[in-house]
């Protein structure tokens, strides 16, 4: 390789690190993450790593190194159970799945993800009917769920929905929880410090 493709590659790279990263997924994690000591523990208790495509202790390196990109768009933040069990286990006491929820957020805020995964949409979607009912309506999210990505899948999910349905597990009515003004008002305010 001549020293001009050398030096390419290496702009190519340099292009996808952003030194900024460590310190945005420190702050908005709340976890000292630079105390990681590369020991595995976490990656060794986690139940789903099995199907991340990065473990717990590699996306602990690629946010060191500030490989934004990468991280954000890897399904491993998506693949979370929020079990504790990295957290429980570190010798550190790094709350890893704080630092996922951390990326996941992140990851939404900035529309930076892998746009063939649907993860995020659900993310979002559940978020949004706790927002407006104070609770879960499992109608509503996979209803909305299923109009941001395939249509095709209230179809597929319709004998469930009439098998709940004739349990009395499913309804047509979705009630608000009691002082919904309250968590509206919290949620607000997250808000607000978010953007302070």
């Amino acid at each position: 390789m001549n020293q001009t493709a050398v030096a390419a590659s290496s702009l190519l790279v340099e292009q996808k690190v952003d030194s900024n990263f460590f310190q945005q997924v420190k702050e908005a994690s709340g976890e000292n993450i630079g105390a990681c000591m590369q020991c595995g523990t976490c990656s060794g208790s986690c139940p789903t790593s099995y199907q991340m495509d990065y473990t717990p202790r590699k996306i602990i390196s690629l946010i060191r190194a500030g490989y934004k990109d990468k991280v954000l768009k890897s399904k491993t933040i998506w693949m979370c159970a929020s079990c504790y069990a990295c957290a429980v286990r570190c010798p550190r006491g790094i709350k890893f799945t704080d630092v996922m929820y951390a990326l996941k957020t992140i990851a939404i805020e900035e529309g930076t993800y892998n746009q063939k995964d649907y993860s995020p949409t659900f993310y979002k979607e559940f978020t949004n009917v706790i927002k407006k009912y104070g609770r879960l309506s499992e109608r509503d999210l996979i209803t909305r769920y299923s109009l941001k990505t395939n249509f095709m899948n209230l179809f597929k999910f319709a004998p469930l929905g009439l098998k709940l349905l004739q349990r009395g597990r499913l309804t047509f009515v979705n009630d608000k929880i009691e002082h919904q003004d309250e968590l509206e008002a919290m949620l607000d305010k997250i808000e607000e410090m978010k953007g302070a």
